[in-house]
């Protein structure tokens, strides 16, 4: 799935950040990322995911060259 302004799936998000979906979910519950429901998909702001990342002194997770 593509982002569209900037919204990401929570599976998107967990591979973004190491973390797992419920994590994700968690974050998104506690206020710690913005996050909205479209039906039954939750998607998270990009750009807050990315900003907790550098608050908790983390970046995106890197991927692993073969």
């Amino acid at each position: 799935m593509t982002a569209v302004s900037g919204w990401i799936t929570t599976a998107e998000a967990a591979q973004l950040t190491g973390y797992n979906n419920e994590h994700i979910r968690r974050l998104v519950r506690s206020g710690k990322i913005r996050g909205r429901k479209f039906g039954i998909v939750w998607q998270v702001d990009r750009t807050s995911v990315l900003k907790y990342l550098e608050n908790e002194g983390r970046g995106p997770k890197q991927k692993q060259k073969p």
